[in-house]
């Protein structure tokens, strides 16, 4: 192992924002572990990005750095533990690991999306248009917390050790500004989800199985969860805490959360203002944070907002 160079891990990379920030972390010299949940789509990923790399001329790659794949289900701990043994076994440590696997934990008419989104010249936020357009249930918003929050958690937790062995450990969590509290009318959980003295992982994890617990008794309205993209958006809450409470705990990590933009991707329709690459820059620019950068932020592209 060289211990000058860095090694990352993007979780959900076989495409999109994950995608690019691999080929930007490649560019900056970082060797990048590529993972997806489906070989067959990382391994081609891992080729393309290489390919158009190279096709930009032996000049412009001095300095880059490696890519390769390895499988990664976020849901799976097998799958998790053998990435951990394949980082430890290759390089003994990790420096920067982006968590930005997720799913949106709805069914939603493309079409009427894109519609919508036109209208409203962005981001659309008519309850009842949304209602019109989007499909729920809690096996959806299960699935989806299970991947967005429970799956970011386990990788963490998995890889915290490699991470200690870096002198300069990142940790990006890809998350939305739908995940602000100001989204969660239920004051009892936005009231723990902000208490940075009392919140603990537990903590967390209770308000998950209350609002699931209420989503099957069809209790969501009258219970004060968000209506509409319910899990997605309680997902990224949680992660939100989850930043905090790492950053809390790891003083010499930076640990930051971060929505990267509206961008057009295949969870949006490629109906965002955004490219993939666009929004690919502000995640890296936490990842590659000097020892003296904040943690335990929540930041829109590269301003900070409140949680």
């Amino acid at each position: 192992m060289d211990e000058h160079s860095r090694y990352a891990v993007v979780t959900g990379a076989n495409k999109g924002v994950g995608f690019e920030i691999c080929r930007l972390l490649y560019m900056k010299g970082v060797t990048v572990i590529l993972t997806s949940r489906d070989e067959k789509k990382g391994v081609e990923a891992v080729c393309r990005l290489k390919e158009e790399l190279s096709q930009q001329g032996s000049a412009s790659l001095v300095g880059v750095g490696e890519v390769l794949f390895h499988q990664l289900e976020v849901t799976d701990s097998a799958s998790i533990g053998s990435l951990v043994e394949f980082i430890e076994s290759q390089y003994g440590k990790l420096d920067i690991l982006v968590n930005n696997a997720g799913i949106s934990g709805i069914v939603m008419d493309g079409n009427a999306f894109r519609r919508a989104v036109e209208r409203a010249g962005g981001w659309p936020i008519d309850e009842q248009e949304w209602k019109e357009i989007a499909t729920q249930d809690h096996k959806m918003a299960e699935e989806c917390l299970a991947t967005n929050y429970l799956g970011a958690k386990r990788v963490t937790e998995a890889l915290i050790p490699l991470l200690q062995q870096s002198d300069s450990p990142r940790i990006v969590n890809i998350s939305s500004l739908l995940g602000l509290l100001k989204n969660i009318p239920r004051k009892s959980a936005t009231d723990a989800l902000s208490d940075m003295e009392s919140l603990t992982r537990d903590g967390i994890e209770k308000i998950l199985m209350e609002f699931v617990d209420d989503f099957r008794q069809g209790r969501l309205e009258a219970n004060g969860w968000p209506v509409i993209c319910s899990a997605y958006i309680l997902s990224k809450a949680a992660l939100n805490a989850y930043t905090r409470l790492l950053a809390k705990e790891l003083p010499s990590f930076l640990v930051n959360s971060i929505c990267p933009g509206f961008i057009k991707t295949d969870m949006t329709f490629n109906t965002g203002f955004m490219s993939p690459l666009e929004g690919a820059e502000s995640p890296v620019f936490l990842a590659l944070l000097p020892k003296t950068g904040p943690s335990g932020l929540f930041f829109s592209r590269k301003e900070v907002f409140p949680f």
